[in-house]
């Protein structure tokens, strides 16, 4: 169907898992899983069921910077969760995460254990369990929250919007590409303006919340994302991306970035089992 042709929706959409793109063969409309699969469990307290996507890599680079502190509780064991090959779909990844969606924590230091999904919430829960990266007083916690959740409602604009039309979809279309460029960029704008006063997004100190947003609008930035630097015209978001090369200096972030890692120009095929302290 060309661009000019107009869809008329039928009264009951019918799924027809013929909808292309380059996930459609892991897109589904029910939830659940597929097949039975249990997840491994290694040594250490924390199990960490992941991927190096911008989503996985919060999560990576919580656990180095809390290391890096010097928080050995902290200490991890990381497991690949292959989306591309439906790997979130196996029983035991649903059993902690019924969304289906890296990436997913298990603390077994308590029992019983407790599971923890959705990257915001991980990024929390770890803050608040080690008493780290995550400020205390009530108005610099605020803004670390508002962040923090500007990015959870900022970024599926990014990812499923611009970057779905714009580097994945089977066609090429004007109008939602031009919708989620128009957005991206005024996301792009807003952080600017705030990074042209702070050196992180809460004022001078590193927190959760430049953990969360790194990995999409630093990437981004940076022009490591959908191929779009030139397109987006990122250089001239000069103060989003010096904070962004603060993020990536740092040896926690370099850490955490290769966790998990299963392809790209930096892809490291690790052992089923690993731990943090392989990545030192």
């Amino acid at each position: 169907m060309s661009e000019s042709e107009s869809y008329v929706p039928p009264r009951v959409w019918r799924w027809d898992n013929q909808s292309g793109g380059k996930f459609s063969n892991i897109n589904r409309p029910v939830s659940g899983a597929t097949h039975q699969r249990e997840l491994p469990r290694g040594e250490h307290n924390l199990q960490l069921y992941s991927l190096a996507t911008p989503n996985g890599v919060k999560v990576s680079v919580m656990l180095e910077e809390l290391l890096e502190l010097g928080i050995a509780e902290a200490e991890y064991d990381a497991y690949p969760i292959d989306i591309g090959e439906g790997d979130q779909f196996g029983s035991g990844f649903v059993a902690i995460n019924p969304n289906s969606k890296i990436p997913a924590l298990l603390d077994c230091g308590v029992s019983p254990a407790i599971p923890v999904f959705e990257s915001g919430a991980i990024l929390l829960y770890l803050a608040e369990k080690f008493d780290a990266l995550y400020p205390k007083a009530p108005a610099q916690r605020a803004q670390c929250q508002s962040w923090l959740m500007w990015q959870m409602g900022s970024a599926p604009f990014l990812g499923g919007g611009f970057g779905h039309f714009y580097a994945y979809a089977p066609e090429k279309y004007r109008y939602p590409i031009d919708r989620y460029t128009m957005e991206v960029k005024r996301q792009l704008d807003v952080l600017d303006k705030h990074l042209a006063d702070n050196q992180f997004l809460c004022g001078d100190d590193y927190t959760i919340a430049d953990i969360a947003n790194y990995p999409w609008y630093g990437a981004l930035a940076l022009g490591q994302l959908y191929d779009a630097a030139e397109f987006l015209d990122v250089v001239s978001y000069e103060h989003v991306r010096r904070w962004a090369r603060d993020n990536e200096a740092r040896p926690g972030v370099m850490r955490g970035r290769r966790v998990n890692k299963l392809w790209g120009p930096e892809a490291e095929r690790v052992p089923e089992r690993h731990s943090a302290k392989d990545f030192l």
